[in-house]
């Protein structure tokens, strides 16, 4: 996920945000507690994102959460509570893009939106939700990360385990740079959802494919939720994964396996209007190899990616990386990737959170021993019709909008079918 510049026309995308989890503490059952909205939650009263709600049908899951909450009666009950609401969210969004029950309106099954906008609405009540029972700070926050996991689909990696099948893991990531044009879907997100609990058949036997989408957020990434979200799949046993493909948006007309990965922050602002330039921080308390790398690089098949037939946009073998040389002060752009001893300003992904999910995964994956095939893969940006181009005026979907994610969820199932078939 690459953010927009100049000419480059670069997209980005990619865990709980600092700014959701800042919930008021009630000091007693009565006080008013309510949270002011946050910068994402303040956008869902726009008029696009109620449409698209109200399209797919989902406009009824805030209210519908609102008066769950209404009925709790104590922590712990919240938290039996929130968790299923969350895990119903993400399961009726994944069964919707599959065709499995009513689409609940003329919005294209596809679309990975109504996912987005209804979590904001649920996470909005969730802030404005006046417990009978005292509630502390450090619990409503915990309330909160359950939600966005679990409506993520972080905590339902279901892998099965037996040598008779493969495990995969695939992430996608939210919508972003909604302040410029608030109809913008993300075609990784779109195509997580299509993959989940889906299998893939290939001449080496059945793939089982799980999935996750994450937040545009630099706070959620640097509080770990990549690390907690991959590290039971990652880990030793029998349900460990055999691959691994982290997706997000990336530049116009074309797909991109990400050689190398660096360990920069770029400081583009994300989905909370927040910025951050520095070294990817690591969580203390996940595997990580020390002292930390600056780079780190695609197990995939890249060479039988860019070779196969997959689909009708091209394939690239992306080397390219920003560096500071070992001993010198200024970032040079290096096209066969970086050279020994070179601190990383930007890895093939850019330094936005795509290039963050892909150098945060390959770490794990290293510090655990998972020998495996497992990157990054950058999708051509999803485009709008050419009559239905300015946010102002335009509608949030059109024929070419549609056959556009359709054609690139294809092309990244196909891609992971090739991934699939080089597991051993």
């Amino acid at each position: 996920m690459r953010p927009i510049r100049p000419r480059l026309a670069l997209l980005g995308a990619a865990l709980f945000a600092a700014t959701a989890l800042a919930l008021a503490t009630p000091a007693t059952a009565a006080a008013d507690t309510t949270a002011a909205p946050t910068v994402e939650e303040q956008r869902l009263d726009e008029a696009m994102p109620q449409e698209i709600l109200r399209r797919s049908g989902f406009d009824d899951a805030a209210p519908n959460f609102a008066r769950a909450l209404a009925g709790v009666g104590s922590p712990a009950e919240a938290e039996r509570v929130i968790a299923h609401e969350g895990g119903h969210l993400w399961q009726r969004a994944v069964d919707r893009v599959q065709g499995r029950g009513p689409a609940g309106g003329d919005l294209s099954r596809d679309d990975d939106r109504p996912l987005y906008w209804a979590r904001l609405g649920m996470t909005r009540a969730l802030g404005q939700w006046q417990p009978g029972f005292p509630l502390p700070e450090a619990r409503r926050a915990a309330l909160l990360t359950t939600l966005e996991r679990t409506s993520r689909g972080e905590d339902s990696l279901d892998l099965p385990a037996g040598r008779h099948i493969k495990r995969i893991v695939v992430t996608g990531f939210d919508p972003f740079q909604l302040d410029d044009d608030v109809r913008r879907s993300n075609p990784s997100g779109a195509a997580a959802l299509a993959l989940d609990g889906t299998t893939i058949h290939t001449d080496n036997g059945p793939a089982r494919v799980e999935t996750a989408v994450f937040p545009v957020r630099w706070t959620d990434f640097a509080d770990g939720t990549v690390e907690r979200t991959l590290l039971p799949a990652f880990q030793s046993g029998p349900r460990r994964v055999d691959a691994y493909l982290t997706v997000s948006q990336g530049r116009v007309g074309r797909f991109d396996v990400e050689r190398t990965n660096g360990a920069w922050r770029g400081g583009y602002p994300d989905n909370a209007n927040l910025s951050r330039t520095e070294t990817v921080p690591i969580p203390a308390d996940v595997p990580t190899p020390r002292p930390q790398p600056q780079w780190t690089t695609t197990t995939l098949p890249y060479d039988k990616i860019v070779t196969a037939n997959t689909g009708p946009t091209p394939v690239y073998d992306h080397t390219e990386v920003t560096e500071i040389p070992a001993g010198a002060t200024t970032p040079v752009v290096r096209p066969n990737g970086p050279t020994p001893g070179s601190t990383a300003r930007a890895g093939g992904g850019g330094d936005y959170l795509s290039n963050e999910i892909a150098y945060r995964a390959t770490l794990l994956r290293d510090a655990v021993g998972l020998k495996a095939p497992g990157g990054h893969l950058h999708t051509p940006v999803l485009q709008f019709g050419p009559d239905n181009t300015d946010p102002a005026t335009g509608q949030i979907t059109d024929p070419d909008f549609v056959h556009n994610r359709e054609a690139i969820t294809a092309q990244v199932r196909s891609i992971l079918t090739v991934v699939a078939a080089t597991t051993r």
